[in-house]
This record gives C-alpha cells, sequence and structure tokens, in this order.
C-alpha cells in the first residue's frame, strides 16, 4: 500500500515520532519504539515516480488529497500520521534526516520568547496572542560537497612611508604573486522546494550535521514533509553562487600583505564531489498582525527564529532620536576636550 501508518502493537492507536525521546511514541497508552530498530517498508516496496494513485487513510478509509509534493502529512478526517511512501521511493528517496528535536510546545514557547525581545517591534506583536498555525514540515535539501580548484595571479604594491630629516617620504615596491588554492566545501545545504523563501531557508543555518540519520519513514509519522522540486543538476549553479564570498575572502587572505591588490587572471573551477538529498526539520509559523500574515520559519533542531516582524514607527523614531541625541553629546564632549565650541 502507498500509505504508511505506525499503529501501536498494544493498543492499535496510531504512533507519531517524539521529538524529546527520538522515538516512535504512542499518545494513548506511553509505547516507545525504537526507530533505528523498526523494519523499513520503502525497502520492502518499489514505485515509480510517475505513478498517479488515490490516496486513503488505513484508520477511517477518507481520501487523502495532497499538492503533489507532499510526502508526509496527516488525514484532515481522524488526525492519523500518514507517510505516502511511493512519493519516498527511486529517486524521489532522501538518503538522510535531521529529524525534531524541538516538540510543537517548545516552539510555539520559543516563539513567543523571540517575539518579547523584539526592540523595534509594536507592543502588540510583542504578546505573540496571534498565531494563526505552527507546523512541523521537514523541508527537502540538497547537501553538496565542493571541490573549488582556484588559480589567482596579479600585482600587489606594498607602501612604506617614513621621514627622514625635514622631508617624507613613500616608498612603493611592485609585485607578482601567483596562488594556487584548494578549498572544498562540505554539506552544503541549498532548499530544493518551491514553496519556501530560500533567503528564510539560508538564515536558518546552521544545522546541527551531526544528528544526520540514515532515513527512515517514521521519523516523518506526525509531520509535514515535501520532495524536492528541483534536482541536484538545477540547483548546483546556486550552490556555487552561495560559496563565492566565502572563495573570495580566502584569496584576500591569502594577498593581505599587500597595500594594494589588482588580479589579472582568477579562475575558479568547481567541481560537485557529491549531493545527497536530505529532509531537514522546521517550524513554519503563521502570525496575524493587523490584518497581514507574517511568515517565520525555526530551525527544528536549534530553535533559530527567522523572518521580517512588523517594526513600530514610534519606536524606531525614539531610536533614532536617542542616536541623534548620543552623537550630539559626543561631539561636544569632543569639542570641549579639544578646546573648541560645537554649537
Amino acid at each position: 500500500m502507498p500509505v504508511i501508518e505506525y499503529k501501536c502493537p498494544s493498543c492499535g492507536s496510531g504512533m507519531t515520532f517524539d521529538s524529546t525521546t527520538s522515538m516512535l511514541s504512542c499518545p494513548s497508552c506511553g509505547r516507545k519504539d525504537n526507530i533505528e530498530q523498526l523494519p523499513d517498508p520503502l525497502k520492502q516496496q518499489v514505485f515509480t515516480e510517475d505513478e498517479v494513485r488515490e490516496y486513503h487513510c488505513e484508520s477511517c478509509g477518507a481520501v487523502i488529497v495532497t499538492e503533489p509534493e507532499t510526502s508526509a502529512t496527516t488525514c484532515s478526517f481522524c488526525g492519523s500520521a500518514v507517510v505516502l511512501s511511493d512519493r519516498l521511493s527511486g529517486k524521489l528517496a532522501p538518503q538522510q534526516v535531521i529529524p525534531f528535536a524541538i516538540s510543537k510546545e517548545e516552539a510555539m514557547a520559543a516563539f513567543k520568547k523571540w517575539c518579547r525581545k523584539g526592540l523595534l517591534t509594536p507592543r502588540g506583536f510583542m504578546t505573540a496572542d496571534r498565531i494563526q498555525g505552527i507546523t512541523g514540515m521537514y523541508v527537502p535539501f540538497w547537501m553538496y560537497d565542493l571541490l573549488n580548484n582556484i588559480d589567482v595571479r596579479g600585482r600587489g604594491t606594498k607602501v612604506r612611508s617614513y621621514r627622514r630629516g625635514d622631508y617624507q617620504y613613500t616608498e612603493t615596491d611592485h609585485y607578482e604573486f601567483y596562488r594556487k588554492i584548494r578549498l572544498n566545501y562540505v554539506r552544503l545545504p541549498i532548499d530544493a522546494s518551491a514553496k519556501m523563501d530560500d533567503e528564510l531557508m539560508d538564515k536558518l543555518e546552521p544545522f546541527p550535521y551531526d544528528q544526520l540519520k540514515t532515513f527512515k519513514t517514521p521519523y516523518l509519522a506526525g509531520y509535514i514533509a515535501e520532495k524536492y522540486n528541483y534536482t541536484s543538476e538545477q540547483l548546483t549553479p546556486r550552490a556555487r553562487e552561495k560559496t563565492m564570498p566565502y572563495i573570495e575572502s580566502y584569496i584576500s587572505s591569502t594577498v593581505s600583505e599587500y597595500t594594494t591588490v589588482s588580479y589579472a587572471d582568477k579562475q575558479i573551477d568547481t567541481t560537485v564531489k557529491r549531493a545527497n538529498y536530505v529532509l531537514l526539520p522546521v517550524w513554519m509559523v503563521y502570525y496575524n498582525y493587523k490584518g497581514k500574515q507574517y511568515t517565520f520559519a525555526m530551525n527544528g533542531q536549534t530553535g533559530k527564529v527567522v523572518g521580517k516582524p512588523p517594526l513600530s514607527k514610534g519606536k524606531m523614531a525614539a531610536w533614532f532620536s536617542g542616536v541623534s541625541a548620543l552623537s550630539f553629546v559626543g561631539l561636544k564632549i569632543l569639542a570641549w576636550l579639544w578646546g573648541g565650541v560645537f554649537l
């Protein structure tokens, strides 16, 4: 069957992944099963990517309607956690997953605490009492290992100034330089979902990659999971672009002894050594403030919150006034120290 549900062997209730214990848990009788010891039904069934199937909840028989990208969800009628196995097999099968470490209750409390820290947000927003919904979602990422071979040629100068007698001298030495650099970037995550905001997902980093587990379907039970929209080949240019600021910074560090630098030639050859399909845990928080919806994301392992909250015009005006006042006082003090007058 393409729909996988995890029933408690003790009482028959639906089981879900417990982020606190990292085990499959039954909310009715409290039974907990070690996921690593459970058989994975995906290893026993093979589906093709193009199969069109009608999904039915095995608990209540209701038809499950999802968007094409969804690979795990809950039945809207009985609430059972279901995994759509045909969307997680073959080329669509993730290689690894980082499980949730923060429960829904913990995520809600952490978000409210984050709201209260907003120095420039309106007081009404800081109360965090307008949360429309919070959803635990496994977001698809491609995780790249990149090898960069870099050849750089250019010219640099070293400038030295000194005084001799009544004269000030400036001495400039000119050099040619060559740098051959080899840079490896490992576990570079690029989100592969068309729904997710790339900037928002980038800001959620870093994830604790030591928590990566070999993918098993029980990790998804009780959460929503998406399958990738973009292949690793399609996202390789973005992976290269993401590393460029770090590469440029490293190149600059190798010629930092020069006063001025001009590059004659810069060759950067990037090779994809590996691209693994992984699922990373994200809590999506939807907040309504004065009729406008704001979307925030929380790292499901670290609790880091990212997003753009509303800003209070009054607080911003007060902040700028405070900065201006401090600047004015600072200038007055400097003028007094220098024996001058600042009006």
